[in-house]
């Protein structure tokens, strides 16, 4: 059995994405492209986006630290530390509305 902390891996993304001109950063802890379940932490600073994009499978997106707001459509979801969003299965976008990192987890 494996074990890592989710805080730290946070704080490190977060610190990688100060560092790097796009404003984010992102590690897979768990799966990748060859596995059916994929986990990844995505640090992003405030004002930044992933920009409007298709969902690559069922998907969830947990907010680790700082605010969000996922935009499906008309949908607009805000989401902060400690809260899951069920991403849908249509083109969305992920916005940092303060520095944020979340756990993204897609089952393809």
């Amino acid at each position: 059995m494996d074990k890592l902390s989710l805080t730290a891996m946070a704080r490190q993304q977060l610190k990688l994405a100060a560092a790097s001109r796009s404003g984010r950063s992102s590690q897979t802890v768990f799966g990748g492209h060859t596995k059916h379940l994929r986990q990844t932490v995505v640090a992003l600073l405030a004002g930044h986006e992933l920009g409007e994009h298709d969902s690559p499978g069922e998907a969830t997106l947990q907010v680790l630290s700082g605010q969000l707001q996922l935009v499906a459509g008309n949908d607009v979801w805000k989401g902060s530390a400690g809260d899951m969003i069920i991403i849908p299965p249509v083109r969305h976008s992920v916005s940092a509305i303060e520095d944020v990192a979340f756990l993204l987890t897609v089952a393809k």
